[in-house]
């Protein structure tokens, strides 16, 4: 079990994503702790993966905000006896569109999901892994920040943030034995905002359209990115602070 004896807290995942990391950690021996705004979804992901045999919780948090990271990275520690690593799983995109189309308020919610989280992990779960000397955070940016898409122009900047914030602060915390790794998913059609990224329900003519892109043939699962996150949170890792790892069948390249 390579996980056997980690704690792990993933944002965002009530579905999606963020769901098959969480279950694939509990698989390798992991304790989780679920993460999402939506209590019921959370939850039940965390009660699917206690039925299994492995060890869940369920906290309730919004990412954006100060005090529910105070409260959660606090629940992590009470709950699990410690804390490992922080998957900042959580994201959000506005709708396919000209940039200019794309209203403030879009704007604010795609930063605030997607970089302040990062913020906020890092001011709280910092210290933790200070005192526990080491931890790791492995955040989902996207292949948007490395090769941007026309229409995502906000999103993609957001990405690109994540990735060269991490690295920063691989290179700042390394020496406390914290390190910072993102992985970037290519297009998946089955998660929640796939038709945000694709700008209109993804049909045949948007799936053609999106699979040409990428080489190996097929789009990204949440395997995928679930098995590089676990690589990346165990021991077999210890090494490798301040990558990106593109998940995206040579997207890319």
């Amino acid at each position: 079990m390579r996980m056997n004896n980690k704690s792990v807290l993933v944002t965002g995942s009530g579905g999606g994503i963020g769901e098959g990391i969480a279950k694939r950690l509990a698989q390798e021996g992991a304790k989780v702790m679920v993460n999402d705004i939506d209590a019921k979804r959370g939850q039940a992901v965390a009660d699917a993966i206690t039925k299994d045999g492995g060890q869940a919780w369920f906290c309730f948090a919004d990412v954006t905000r100060d005090a529910d990271w105070k409260q959660m990275i606090a629940s992590c520690v009470s709950q699990m006896g410690r804390l490992d690593a922080v998957v900042n799983n959580a994201g959000w995109t506005h709708r396919n569109r000209p940039a200019l189309e794309v209203s403030e308020d879009e704007f604010d919610k795609v930063y605030a999901i997607n970089m302040k989280s990062i913020y906020l992990s890092t001011i709280h779960a910092v210290p933790v892994f200070k005192k526990q000397g080491g931890g790791s955070f492995v955040n989902i940016a996207s292949t948007a920040g490395v090769r941007p898409r026309p229409g995502l122009s906000w999103y993609n900047g957001s990405k690109g943030a994540v990735i060269i914030t991490s690295k920063s602060l691989a290179a700042e915390y390394g020496p406390d034995n914290i390190r910072f790794n993102c992985i970037n998913p290519v297009f998946n059609p089955d998660t929640g905002l796939s038709a945000e990224f694709a700008g209109g329900p993804v049909d045949d003519a948007r799936r053609a359209k999106f699979m040409a892109s990428i080489p190996l043939g097929r789009f990204s699962t949440a395997l995928d990115v679930a098995n590089a996150v676990l690589y990346l949170t165990s021991d077999e890792g210890a090494f490798i602070s301040g990558v990106c790892i593109e998940v995206d069948g040579a997207r890319c390249v």
